[in-house]
């Protein structure tokens, strides 16, 4: 028990991440140890997010023994916070019960995420063994599409009458405040459940007891769809600073809020999706990328590398169609590399931030031909000062004038080349309903490649008159 006092004196004079990494090796000690008893008590001062961390840290065959250490609330709580991959091993590892009451338990919006990444035999099983109301609440989100307000939404809710009073409105908050996500906005609704107003509870702290909260509420409420999209939910969030946003159906009726908790997973994924497609075309499914089996990531990975292996090829036959003038000026050949590797990089800072204006709508009011034109003078200049040090440099190394120009020359096309290409495909692949971030950057290195190596050729052979 020393370890586990010694880890209790020392959590509040380390960073998050050193605790972590220091709850993780106690951790795994205590339980190699078969110290069960320790790993528990070691726990408790820990938060949830932290627990689940650790967890995910152990070896696989240690995920569901650690799990058992937890109580029941504490249980419910961490799962929510594990990774899709270690929840599924999870449900699969643990008894029936346990399964049944996690699950049960779950926030609304939680349970359906985890039900969209099970195997469908899985998922009914679970279904199955919901509470009534669970089910019915499990089943109606589900019905929605994929990647919608409507399944990410939570059910957990309060929603008031007009006719309330503030005093009686209270008096509900406190009854349903622990069954409901949020309770700081408030959602005002008819009869019929059709969404009429929105009131805070500090409007209703701060009002009268007598009042009516048709009186206080606010009508001009700001909504979403069941059916819009969860990116464009997470930018409403975002730019109006909610802590939620109610989320109604084609008629109207309120059905449930997306909270602000839930907006940033969205965005950390949506990030995370558009990172790894500007990385080389590495498609995300929202796994923890470094947990996923290796064959996998070889699979998502190898398509558009076998992509740029053909473009090499192309490239490569292009330069043997030029043998005539690289045996006549062999020195062109070094400078084929730093042509091609420097349009590359100026393509891929154009299609960078043109997508990333995309996602932000930072370009919104900016027309394609705008930014295209823009990213194109950016471009020339760019040439410009990178071709006059460039062709310094090949001077400096060749010493022939002819063969320098053509380098720097060359240089300031294809950086123009590579602007107008990096700016220009993000627009056609949205246009064409593809992600510009997944298909820009292999098409930009084609380009790129065989276009700068046929402009190279081309004009070294006017300059040196060959």
């Amino acid at each position: 028990m020393t370890d586990v006092n010694n880890l209790n004196t020392t959590i509040g004079d380390v960073s998050r991440r050193e605790l972590r990494d220091l709850v993780r090796t106690q951790l795994r000690i205590l339980l190699d140890a078969g110290d069960l008893q320790g790993a528990k008590a070691i726990l408790v001062p820990v938060q949830p997010a932290d627990i689940a961390e650790a967890i995910e840290g152990l070896p696989e065959t240690m995920h569901a023994l650690a799990f058992r250490l937890l109580s029941k609330d504490e249980a419910i709580e961490v799962y929510e916070y594990l990774d899709y991959s270690v929840q599924e091993r999870l449900i699969a590892e643990l008894k029936s019960q346990e399964v049944r009451d996690i699950v049960d338990q779950m926030s609304s919006d939680d349970r359906a995420r985890l039900f969209d990444e099970l195997p469908a035999k899985v998922v009914n099983h679970l279904l199955e063994q919901l509470s009534p109301t669970e089910r019915q609440a499990t089943a109606l989100m589900l019905g929605y599409e994929a990647d919608t307000a409507g399944r990410i939404m939570t059910l957990e809710f309060i929603a008031l009458k007009d006719s309330m009073t503030v005093g009686q409105a209270l008096e509900r908050i406190r009854s349903l405040a622990n069954a409901s996500e949020m309770i700081y906005y408030l959602y005002v609704t008819d009869q019929a459940r059709r969404l009429m107003g929105i009131v805070s509870l500090r409007e209703l702290v701060t009002s009268q007891p007598e009042q009516t909260i048709g009186e206080v509420m606010t009508r001009d409420v700001i909504f979403v769809n069941t059916d819009t999209h969860q990116e464009e939910v997470a930018k409403l969030i975002q730019r109006y600073d909610f802590l939620a946003v109610p989320v109604v159906d084609r008629q109207q009726l309120l059905v449930g809020i997306v909270t602000v908790d839930d907006v940033i997973d969205i965005l950390q994924e949506e990030t995370t999706k558009d990172i790894y497609a500007l990385g080389g075309g590495v498609q995300s499914s929202g796994d923890n990328y470094f947990q996923m089996n290796l064959l996998e990531v070889a699979r998502k990975r190898v398509l558009w590398l076998f992509v740029l292996l053909i473009t090499n090829t192309v490239t490569g036959t292009i330069i043997k169609s030029q043998e005539d003038i690289l045996t006549q000026v062999v020195t062109l050949t070094a400078f084929i590399p730093l042509l091609t590797g420097t349009g590359g990089n100026v393509g891929a800072q154009s299609s960078t931030v043109v997508i990333r204006g995309m996602n932000t709508e930072e370009i919104r009011s900016l027309g394609p031909l705008q930014v295209i034109g823009r990213e194109a003078i950016a471009g020339a200049l760019l040439g410009g000062m990178l071709g006059t040090i460039a062709t310094i440099w090949a001077y400096f190394l060749q010493g022939r004038f002819e063969v320098a120009i053509a380098v720097g020359v060359s240089l300031i096309a294809i950086s123009i080349l590579a602007s107008v290409s990096g700016s220009a495909l993000p627009f056609l692949f949205r246009f064409l309903r593809l992600d510009p971030a997944l298909m820009s950057a292999p098409f930009i290195t084609t380009a790129v490649d065989v276009l700068g190596v046929l402009i190279y050729f081309n004009l070294a052979r006017i300059i040196l008159r060959l």
